[in-house]
């Protein structure tokens, strides 16, 4: 494949000239840095480079050009260059035309001019547009490579796991792809041994486990340490922001994951109300990032592993794990988030994973090309599903339990909605029966309001409802709700319920003292990224003020 190229506009030559001398000099050995004059030449060259299927990473324009700006010009680059990254540099005058372009044309940045030491403020933004470019088309010379059935749950589950833990892979469906069948066959791969993995430079994996995928990925399923000060289960925003803060304070500290870093949070096509993120940023964005930060700071992150138990050994704090092993430290904080709800419609049981799936992350819909898909839920992460299937299904059909979504949605994802032609919001219905032969076929609607049903064909479902927390494993010690969710501090001394020291528990402390919790799993958590995050980062705060206390 060709260099990508940057493509740089400004009619000033001499800016112009700047701007194209500094990102070569900084990116010209994996770029090829093109710099014009005009719109209608940036335009020209997109057409070009189009044409000779040569991809563009990033156009930087300038807003105040004559007969076409900026944002003209980035909006029309979109029919040549659909995927490149758009930077606006502009002055602070026309910072609020810059703003409303970061919705009317999908600007990535802008940065005010002038840009100078572009070490400190033009490059670290180019960085992470070319960051996340590289992301969305990375090399495929040597993909791991996944061979099954369409309508596999086995096969739907590991290809969920490699994209959650951020493993490119290749996809090959054994009825519809020869190269597939090919593969199975040198594989001598029977029916009962798919899906296969094929990972490079390791033998075939044959249906594998979690753990077994994991370890031939070359990923961490083991804890290296026999004690750490801090062990967190789970690794969604909470637990990543305390592992990050743990770790860079100087704690020794562990990350144990069951399936993959991220949590529901990971899964996001876009979280746009994040602060310090005016374009948003995608879950698996965000979960890299905090996963780099993690890592820079020396903590430790295990994966495929889920823990089944919790035990006090005098000052230790034991977490036992699926597969026998166990995890020491002298505090844990609980962070194990919470997961969709299951839809209780007969039927829909028996498709789960075969065309009924829970949640969604967002390179999945790529496979809905051209279909109908039906999404269950009204909250922000519906919405967001909702807008990220329509780039690609040829109809996406939302389906609201109540009489309207403003009551769970945030404004902005409503209006969006609304305004969506390939998006149609259905109110007061409910999914309450589904079939098929195999997969998900058809599936029985009622409408709450006027008593009526309806049989739909459909082969895609996708619900985001509720919160079940992950809580089972914490044992009778830990309290918890009739719903599960984890009860802490405040709650706990009102009711001097479980509580064994003389001094009151700290504000994320459990019944356990040591043991705190953070997040989506706590009673009364905001469910938000943001808090959070603001409550792994706490979390670390009173697990010092605890083991100043041992």
């Amino acid at each position: 494949m060709a260099r990508p190229t940057i493509l740089t506009v400004d009619d000033d030559a001499q800016v112009s000239a700047a701007i194209t001398r500094d990102l070569t000099v900084q990116y010209g050995e994996d770029y090829r840095v093109v710099g014009v004059t005009s719109g209608a030449e940036a335009l020209d060259v997109l057409a070009r480079l189009a044409l000779r299927d040569e991809p563009v990473a990033l156009i930087a324009a300038d807003q105040r050009m004559p007969r076409m700006t900026g944002i003209e010009l980035l909006a029309q680059s979109q029919t040549h260059a659909p995927e490149a990254k758009k930077l606006l540099l502009t002055a602070y005058a026309d910072t609020e035309v810059a703003i409303a372009a970061i919705n009317d044309v999908g600007l990535d940045y802008y940065l005010l001019k002038p840009w100078d030491p572009p070490a400190e403020r033009l490059y670290p933004v180019v960085d992470d547009l070319l960051g996340d470019w590289r992301a969305a088309h990375p090399d495929h010379t040597a993909d791991v490579r996944v061979v099954g059935n369409r309508w596999s749950d086995r096969a739907h589950e590991l290809k969920l796991f490699l994209s959650r833990n951020h493993v490119p892979y290749l996809w090959y469906d054994v009825e519809r792809d020869e190269e597939g069948e090919r593969l199975r066959g040198l594989a001598e791969a029977g029916p009962d041994e798919l899906p296969l993995v094929l990972v490079p430079g390791a033998p075939p994996l044959r249906s594998p486990a979690l753990v077994d995928l994991a370890g031939a990925l070359g990923l961490h399923t083991t804890a290296r340490q026999p004690l750490y000060d801090v062990c967190i289960v789970g690794g969604g925003p909470a637990g990543l922001a305390a592992a990050v803060y743990a770790a860079s304070e100087g704690l020794s500290t562990v990350v144990v994951e069951r399936e993959a870093p991220g949590g529901q949070a990971g899964q996001s096509a876009a979280i746009e109300n994040y602060l310090g993120f005016p374009r948003g940023l995608s879950g698996s964005d965000l979960t890299q990032r905090a996963i780099a930060q993690t890592g820079r700071f020396g903590a430790e992150l295990v994966v495929a592993q889920d823990v089944v138990g919790l035990e006090v050994r005098g000052p230790v704090r034991a977490v036992r794990l699926a597969s026998g092993d166990e995890i020491e430290a002298r505090s844990v904080i609980v962070a194990s988030g919470a997961s969709y709800r299951r839809l209780a419609a007969p039927g829909l049981g028996d498709f789960a994973g075969r065309g009924v799936f829970y949640g969604a992350t967002a390179t999945e819909a790529a496979q809905c090309q051209g279909e109908t898909v039906y999404l269950v839920g009204a909250a922000n992460s519906a919405g967001q599903a909702a807008l990220n299937f329509a780039r690609y299904a040829e109809r996406v059909v939302l389906l609201v339990r109540g009489p309207s979504l403003e009551a769970t949605m945030s404004r902005y994802l409503v209006r969006r909605i609304e305004e969506h032609p390939g998006i149609r919001v259905r109110v007061c219905t409910e999914v309450v029966a589904a079939a098929g032969d195999g997969h998900l076929e058809r599936l029985t609607l009622a409408d709450r309001e006027h008593g009526s049903t309806e049989e739909v064909e459909a082969n895609w479902l996708f619900a985001f409802i509720g919160a079940a927390p992950r809580t089972d494993w914490l044992g009778a010690d830990v309290r918890r709700d009739d719903h599960g969710f984890v009860v802490t501090g405040p709650e706990i001394a009102a009711e001097h319920a479980g509580w064994s020291l003389d001094r009151p528990p700290y504000a994320l402390e459990t019944t356990v003292p040591g043991v705190f919790a953070a997040g989506d799993v706590r009673l009364d958590s905001m469910k938000r990224v943001a808090s959070a995050v603001g409550e792994g980062a706490m979390a670390v705060y009173l697990v010092h003020r605890y083991l100043a206390t041992i």
